[in-house]
Formats: C-alpha cells, sequence, structure tokens
C-alpha cells in the first residue's frame, strides 16, 4: 500500500455529511493514488467528487497532464421494495470496476433527535435501529468477499456516547452501541482474512449531526455550555479531528489494530 496506492477502492459512505465529506477528503490525501467512491443516499455529493478529482500522483511536481485520480459517486440505498439487493449489487460493481475494496470508511447514519428514553416509542427506536445497524451491515456484508480479497480494513464512525452516555442521546447511543458489536465481531471473524476493523468514536462537534442539533433547537446556548464544561478540554472537536482518526486506522500504521474504537472527544469518556 505505499505511495498511497491500494489494491482496490476507497469507499467512504455518508460522503455528502459533515463528517463523511471531511473523511473523504482526507483519505484523498492519505491515498492520493487510490479510486476514490462517495457512496450516498438521497443527495449526490457532486461538489465535492469534482473537488477531489485532483491530480493522481502523489508527487508534487506532478505536470498538468498528470493522470487524474478517479472519483465516482455511488447510490447506497434500498430497493423500492425495501431490499438490500440493489446495495449488494453496487457494493459487487465498486469492487469489479476497482479491483477490490481496500477501505470502507462508513460514515452515513440517520439524523437523531436528542430526547428522553421515557419519551421515546418503541416504533420510533425501532425505525433508528434499521436505519442505523441493518443499514451497517447491509453494506458492510456484501463488501466483506472484496475486503477479503485485497486485505482490506473497515473503519466505522460511531459515536463517544457508547463510553459515557449522555443525557436525552438514547437513540444514538443504543443503535450505534450495536454498531460496535457488529464491528468486534467482524473484526474477531474476518482477521483470519487480513481484514481489520474499528471504530471512530465523536464526541461533540462543532459539525456534522451537532451542527444540525443545534439548527432544530435540540441543543440551545445553556446545553451547548454544560456540555463544553464536561470535556476536559473545554472545547468541541471538529469533523476534520474525526476524520485524522478514521485515516490513521484505514492506514498501515495501524496495521496491527483491530477491533478497537477510539474516541474523539476531548476526554469527554474519561
Amino acid at each position: 500500500m505505499s505511495g498511497g496506492l491500494l489494491p482496490g477502492a476507497v469507499l467512504v459512505t455518508g460522503a455528502s455529511g459533515g463528517i463523511g465529506g471531511a473523511v473523504a477528503r482526507r483519505l484523498a490525501v492519505e491515498f492520493p493514488r487510490s479510486p476514490l467512491v462517495l457512496g450516498f443516499r438521497s443527495t449526490e455529493p457532486v461538489d465535492l467528487a469534482a473537488e477531489l478529482s485532483g491530480p493522481a500522483s502523489a508527487d508534487p511536481g506532478h505536470h498538468p497532464g498528470a493522470a487524474r485520480r478517479s472519483v465516482e459517486c455511488v447510490r447506497l440505498a434500498p430497493g423500492r421494495d425495501g431490499s438490500d439487493d440493489d446495495v449488494a449489487a453496487a457494493i459487487d460493481g465498486i469492487a469489479a470496476r476497482h479491483g477490490g475494496i481496500a477501505v470502507l470508511a462508513h460514515c452515513a447514519g440517520p439524523h437523531v433527535p436528542m430526547v428522553h428514553l421515557s419519551r421515546t416509542s418503541p416504533a420510533e427506536l425501532r425505525t433508528q435501529l434499521g436505519a442505523d445497524v441493518s443499514g451497517f451491515f447491509a453494506i458492510v456484508h456484501p463488501a466483506l468477499p472484496h475486503l477479503r480479497e485485497v486485505g482490506g480494513n473497515v473503519v466505522v464512525v460511531t459515536t463517544a456516547a457508547t463510553t459515557r452516555y449522555p443525557v436525552r442521546d438514547g437513540l444514538s447511543a443504543a443503535p450505534k452501541g450495536a454498531v460496535e458489536q457488529l464491528a468486534r465481531g467482524l473484526a474477531a471473524e474476518e482477521g483470519r482474512y487480513g481484514v481489520r476493523v474499528n471504530c471512530v468514536g465523536p464526541g461533540m462537534l462543532t459539525d456534522g449531526m451537532a451542527e444540525r442539533l443545534i439548527a432544530s433547537g435540540d441543543l440551545d446556548d445553556r446545553a451547548l455550555e454544560v456540555t463544553r464544561a464536561n470535556i476536559p478540554l473545554r472545547r468541541f472537536g471538529t469533523a476534520d479531528d474525526v476524520a485524522e482518526a478514521v485515516a490513521f486506522l484505514a492506514s498501515d500504521r495501524a496495521g496491527f489494530i483491530s477491533g478497537q474504537k477510539l474516541d474523539v472527544d476531548g476526554a469527554y469518556g474519561v
């Protein structure tokens, strides 16, 4: 994997989101000669694709006519009948076009409102579990044979809330906890094929989902101040902070790390 060239594609799901976009940009730098696939569900990240379709060579002295990195947008969503066949077909197509999947950075996830569990209906929890847990498994399951083929790795963006529970965050912590257990199981079962699986748990950020929670009014100024006071570093992080952790775990620098979770939370979980 030297020189930024991987034996397959780098696939980033949720690339139209704040964290997904930051991860895609960082992985484009980490693996400058590898094809990049931007997965999305409803909003195609065409501007991001254009931005990242730069010269594929990692050599700073590249000439204007140098080959450009392959960047494509691929929709990853269930079919109209609710089946996962369309997702599996899209994953297989990515692997066929690029000779495998070397990195799967899963950054997709539904918007999560902040509400007390006592005010959450079973139906609402069921919906969140389906979107988050089943959604992740619908993508990683068909990717497994392609990851095995090239000894690839998976990095899943979850949440720091599974380490230290923030009140009103059950709709995030519960599904992400299940996702993390799936990641641990995959790390244990797929390691014999050379496949690594790790998680990154974002804490409170100034962008990504936190930005949407602030805009929706779920987090007011008082709540933000209380949250900041609970973080030893006394500040919020950014999507770029999360992207750095993802890039590290996806790289050969983390070649003997699997089944782990790295929280990017300013020591909130301590």
